[in-house]
Protein backbone atom coordinates (compact mmCIF):
# COMPACT_ATOMS: atom_id res chain seq x y z
CA UNK A 1 0.00 0.00 0.00
CA UNK A 2 1.36 3.36 -0.55
CA UNK A 3 3.29 3.61 -4.30
CA UNK A 4 0.05 4.81 -6.04
CA UNK A 5 -2.81 5.27 -3.59
CA UNK A 6 -2.74 6.16 -0.33
CA UNK A 7 -0.04 7.45 1.94
CA UNK A 8 -1.46 8.53 5.19
CA UNK A 9 -4.64 8.18 7.25
CA UNK A 10 -6.18 10.45 9.53
CA UNK A 11 -8.62 9.45 12.49
CA UNK A 12 -10.75 11.03 14.82
CA UNK A 13 -10.82 10.62 18.20
CA UNK A 14 -13.70 10.46 20.11
CA UNK A 15 -16.53 7.97 19.08
CA UNK A 16 -14.44 6.90 16.36
CA UNK A 17 -11.03 5.07 18.47
CA UNK A 18 -12.54 5.56 21.78
CA UNK A 19 -15.85 5.64 23.00
CA UNK A 20 -16.37 8.99 24.43
CA UNK A 21 -20.39 9.13 24.58
CA UNK A 22 -20.02 5.28 26.95
CA UNK A 23 -17.47 6.74 29.01
CA UNK A 24 -19.34 10.05 29.22
CA UNK A 25 -22.63 7.75 30.30
CA UNK A 26 -20.66 5.60 33.10
CA UNK A 27 -19.60 9.70 34.62
CA UNK A 28 -22.62 10.56 34.79
CA UNK A 29 -24.05 7.67 36.22
CA UNK A 30 -21.36 8.15 39.28
CA UNK A 31 -22.39 11.95 39.35
CA UNK A 32 -26.31 10.57 39.99
CA UNK A 33 -24.85 8.37 42.52
CA UNK A 34 -23.01 10.37 44.75
CA UNK A 35 -25.39 13.41 44.66
CA UNK A 36 -28.10 10.72 45.85
CA UNK A 37 -25.59 8.63 48.33
CA UNK A 38 -23.91 11.98 49.65
CA UNK A 39 -25.94 15.12 49.05
CA UNK A 40 -28.89 13.41 49.88
CA UNK A 41 -30.42 14.21 46.16
CA UNK A 42 -33.37 12.45 44.93
CA UNK A 43 -32.88 10.52 41.87
CA UNK A 44 -35.31 12.63 39.82
CA UNK A 45 -33.16 15.50 40.91
CA UNK A 46 -29.81 14.40 40.18
CA UNK A 47 -30.75 13.24 37.13
CA UNK A 48 -32.58 16.68 35.94
CA UNK A 49 -29.13 18.53 37.38
CA UNK A 50 -26.88 15.69 35.10
CA UNK A 51 -29.28 16.35 31.97
CA UNK A 52 -29.08 19.89 32.03
CA UNK A 53 -25.02 19.80 32.26
CA UNK A 54 -24.77 17.45 28.85
CA UNK A 55 -27.23 20.03 27.64
CA UNK A 56 -25.01 22.61 28.23
CA UNK A 57 -21.86 20.86 27.48
CA UNK A 58 -23.61 19.93 23.56
CA UNK A 59 -23.58 23.83 23.15
CA UNK A 60 -20.48 25.03 25.02
CA UNK A 61 -18.90 27.79 23.25
CA UNK A 62 -15.42 28.10 24.95
CA UNK A 63 -12.75 31.30 24.17
CA UNK A 64 -9.42 29.77 25.80
CA UNK A 65 -8.69 33.61 26.15
CA UNK A 66 -11.51 34.63 28.24
CA UNK A 67 -12.15 31.35 30.43
CA UNK A 68 -10.32 27.80 31.22
CA UNK A 69 -12.48 25.21 30.36
CA UNK A 70 -11.83 23.81 34.07
CA UNK A 71 -14.24 27.25 35.23
CA UNK A 72 -16.31 27.14 32.24
CA UNK A 73 -17.21 23.19 32.98
CA UNK A 74 -17.51 24.06 36.94
CA UNK A 75 -20.23 26.94 35.75
CA UNK A 76 -22.21 24.84 33.84
CA UNK A 77 -22.63 21.88 36.90
CA UNK A 78 -23.08 25.09 39.30
CA UNK A 79 -25.80 26.86 36.92
CA UNK A 80 -27.57 23.22 36.56
CA UNK A 81 -27.85 22.69 40.23
CA UNK A 82 -29.39 25.97 41.00
CA UNK A 83 -31.65 25.52 37.84
CA UNK A 84 -32.68 22.54 39.52
CA UNK A 85 -33.03 22.74 42.83
CA UNK A 86 -32.80 26.65 43.31
CA UNK A 87 -31.46 28.86 46.27
CA UNK A 88 -27.72 30.13 46.47
CA UNK A 89 -25.14 28.77 44.06
CA UNK A 90 -22.71 26.03 45.34
CA UNK A 91 -19.34 26.28 43.98
CA UNK A 92 -18.14 24.08 46.26
CA UNK A 93 -20.43 20.77 44.98
CA UNK A 94 -20.37 22.21 41.24
CA UNK A 95 -16.57 21.59 41.75
CA UNK A 96 -17.17 18.16 43.37
CA UNK A 97 -19.26 16.82 40.65
CA UNK A 98 -17.35 18.21 37.74
CA UNK A 99 -14.08 16.65 39.11
CA UNK A 100 -15.77 13.51 39.58
CA UNK A 101 -17.66 13.55 36.20
CA UNK A 102 -14.00 14.26 34.84
CA UNK A 103 -11.67 11.81 36.12
CA UNK A 104 -14.22 9.34 35.53
CA UNK A 105 -14.55 9.79 32.42
CA UNK A 106 -10.94 9.76 31.68
CA UNK A 107 -10.95 6.53 33.44
CA UNK A 108 -12.92 4.29 31.08
CA UNK A 109 -11.62 6.28 27.90
CA UNK A 110 -9.30 2.91 26.72
CA UNK A 111 -8.06 2.06 23.10
CA UNK A 112 -9.33 -1.21 22.72
CA UNK A 113 -6.58 -4.20 22.08
CA UNK A 114 -7.79 -5.03 18.75
CA UNK A 115 -7.66 -1.13 17.83
CA UNK A 116 -4.58 -0.80 18.93
CA UNK A 117 -3.40 -3.93 16.83
CA UNK A 118 -4.78 -2.67 13.65
CA UNK A 119 -2.90 0.48 14.08
CA UNK A 120 -0.21 -1.12 13.70
CA UNK A 121 -0.29 -3.08 11.06
CA UNK A 122 -1.53 0.06 9.14
CA UNK A 123 1.78 2.12 10.37
CA UNK A 124 3.52 -0.68 8.82
CA UNK A 125 2.52 1.05 5.07
CA UNK A 126 1.00 4.00 6.27
CA UNK A 127 1.58 7.03 8.17
CA UNK A 128 -1.09 7.84 10.45
CA UNK A 129 -2.13 10.90 12.37
CA UNK A 130 -4.81 11.88 14.80
CA UNK A 131 -6.72 14.46 14.18
CA UNK A 132 -9.47 16.05 16.89
CA UNK A 133 -11.58 18.90 17.38
CA UNK A 134 -11.59 20.23 20.56
CA UNK A 135 -10.42 22.54 23.65
CA UNK A 136 -6.66 21.76 24.03
CA UNK A 137 -6.31 20.94 27.94
CA UNK A 138 -9.58 18.02 27.34
CA UNK A 139 -8.51 16.83 24.23
CA UNK A 140 -4.95 16.20 25.75
CA UNK A 141 -6.22 14.87 28.24
CA UNK A 142 -8.21 11.83 26.42
CA UNK A 143 -4.98 11.48 24.77
CA UNK A 144 -2.61 11.24 27.48
CA UNK A 145 -5.56 9.00 29.58
CA UNK A 146 -6.09 6.42 26.52
CA UNK A 147 -2.36 6.53 25.71
CA UNK A 148 -2.35 6.71 21.75
CA UNK A 149 0.20 9.02 21.28
CA UNK A 150 3.00 5.67 20.17
CA UNK A 151 0.23 4.87 17.64
CA UNK A 152 0.32 7.67 15.36
CA UNK A 153 3.28 9.83 13.69
CA UNK A 154 1.32 12.78 14.43
CA UNK A 155 -1.10 14.60 16.39
CA UNK A 156 -2.55 17.41 15.70
CA UNK A 157 -5.79 19.05 18.07
CA UNK A 158 -8.07 21.77 16.63
CA UNK A 159 -7.98 23.59 19.54
CA UNK A 160 -4.42 24.58 18.84
CA UNK A 161 -5.12 25.62 15.54
CA UNK A 162 -6.44 28.61 13.60
CA UNK A 163 -9.60 26.63 12.29
CA UNK A 164 -10.89 23.12 13.61
CA UNK A 165 -12.37 21.03 11.29
CA UNK A 166 -14.11 20.70 8.82
CA UNK A 167 -12.30 24.17 7.79
CA UNK A 168 -9.35 23.15 4.12
CA UNK A 169 -6.46 24.96 6.46
CA UNK A 170 -6.19 22.55 9.41
CA UNK A 171 -6.39 19.29 7.10
CA UNK A 172 -3.59 21.22 4.90
CA UNK A 173 -1.18 21.19 8.05
CA UNK A 174 -1.76 17.74 8.85
CA UNK A 175 -0.73 17.18 4.97
CA UNK A 176 2.56 19.12 5.64
CA UNK A 177 3.14 17.74 8.38
CA UNK A 178 3.19 13.87 7.36
CA UNK A 179 4.47 15.72 3.79
CA UNK A 180 1.98 13.74 1.62
CA UNK A 181 -0.48 15.37 -0.47
CA UNK A 182 -4.24 15.50 0.15
CA UNK A 183 -4.39 13.76 -2.70
CA UNK A 184 -3.08 10.74 -0.82
CA UNK A 185 -4.79 10.85 2.86
CA UNK A 186 -7.59 9.43 3.83
CA UNK A 187 -10.24 10.75 6.19
CA UNK A 188 -11.59 8.36 8.76
CA UNK A 189 -14.45 9.98 11.58
CA UNK A 190 -17.93 9.69 12.65
CA UNK A 191 -19.18 12.83 11.95
CA UNK A 192 -19.95 14.03 8.88
CA UNK A 193 -20.51 17.99 9.83
CA UNK A 194 -16.65 18.11 10.75
CA UNK A 195 -14.62 14.80 9.38
CA UNK A 196 -16.63 13.83 6.23
CA UNK A 197 -17.57 17.44 5.12
CA UNK A 198 -13.82 18.47 6.08
CA UNK A 199 -11.85 15.83 4.18
CA UNK A 200 -14.12 16.82 1.23
CA UNK A 201 -13.59 20.63 1.62
CA UNK A 202 -9.78 19.43 1.56
CA UNK A 203 -9.73 17.53 -1.35
CA UNK A 204 -8.59 13.98 0.35
CA UNK A 205 -8.09 11.08 -1.97
CA UNK A 206 -11.47 9.84 -0.17
CA UNK A 207 -13.71 10.19 3.03
CA UNK A 208 -14.57 7.16 5.26
CA UNK A 209 -17.39 7.51 7.47
CA UNK A 210 -18.26 5.19 10.92
CA UNK A 211 -21.72 4.72 11.41
CA UNK A 212 -22.50 2.35 13.75
CA UNK A 213 -26.20 2.35 14.02
CA UNK A 214 -27.27 -0.85 11.74
CA UNK A 215 -28.98 0.57 8.73
CA UNK A 216 -27.20 3.77 7.35
CA UNK A 217 -29.64 6.56 6.96
CA UNK A 218 -30.86 6.91 3.51
CA UNK A 219 -30.24 10.49 2.35
CA UNK A 220 -26.68 11.20 4.26
CA UNK A 221 -25.65 14.85 3.47
CA UNK A 222 -22.47 15.38 2.98
CA UNK A 223 -21.82 11.95 0.97
CA UNK A 224 -19.22 10.05 2.63
CA UNK A 225 -16.95 7.67 -0.17
CA UNK A 226 -17.22 4.34 1.82
CA UNK A 227 -19.49 3.97 5.76
CA UNK A 228 -18.04 1.36 7.80
CA UNK A 229 -19.82 0.02 11.50
CA UNK A 230 -16.32 -0.45 12.73
CA UNK A 231 -13.19 1.27 13.01
CA UNK A 232 -11.73 -2.08 12.21
CA UNK A 233 -13.58 -2.59 8.83
CA UNK A 234 -10.96 0.15 7.86
CA UNK A 235 -8.05 -1.88 6.53
CA UNK A 236 -10.89 -3.88 4.23
CA UNK A 237 -11.43 -0.47 2.59
CA UNK A 238 -8.12 0.72 2.51
CA UNK A 239 -7.01 -2.80 0.32
CA UNK A 240 -10.21 -2.41 -1.47
CA UNK A 241 -9.26 1.37 -2.55
CA UNK A 242 -5.80 0.04 -3.75
CA UNK A 243 -6.92 -2.91 -5.47
CA UNK A 244 -9.23 -0.19 -7.28
CA UNK A 245 -6.14 2.16 -8.10
CA UNK A 246 -4.44 -0.88 -9.26
CA UNK A 247 -6.97 -1.98 -11.80
CA UNK A 248 -7.47 1.98 -13.01
CA UNK A 249 -3.43 1.80 -13.69
CA UNK A 250 -3.70 -1.27 -15.09
CA UNK A 251 -6.96 -0.57 -17.64
CA UNK A 252 -5.40 3.01 -18.07
CA UNK A 253 -2.11 1.13 -19.03
CA UNK A 254 -3.85 -0.90 -21.60
CA UNK A 255 -5.86 2.30 -23.29
CA UNK A 256 -2.46 3.81 -24.04
CA UNK A 257 -0.71 0.77 -25.50
CA UNK A 258 -3.68 0.35 -27.23
CA UNK A 259 -3.62 4.02 -28.76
Amino acid sequence: MGLHGVKAVFFDLDNTLIDTAAAGRRAIEEVISALQSKHHYGEEEARAVCDKVQAKLLKECHDPAKMCITDLRISHWEEAIQETIGGEANRDLAAECYYLWKTTRLQHLTLAEDTRAMLTELRKGLRLLLLTNGDRQTQREKIEACACQPYFDAIVVGGEQKEEKPAPSIFHYCCDLLGVQPAECVMVGDSLDTDIQGGLNAGLKATVWLNKAVTAPVDTSPVPDYIISSVLDLPAVLQKMEHNINHKLGTDHMASSNE
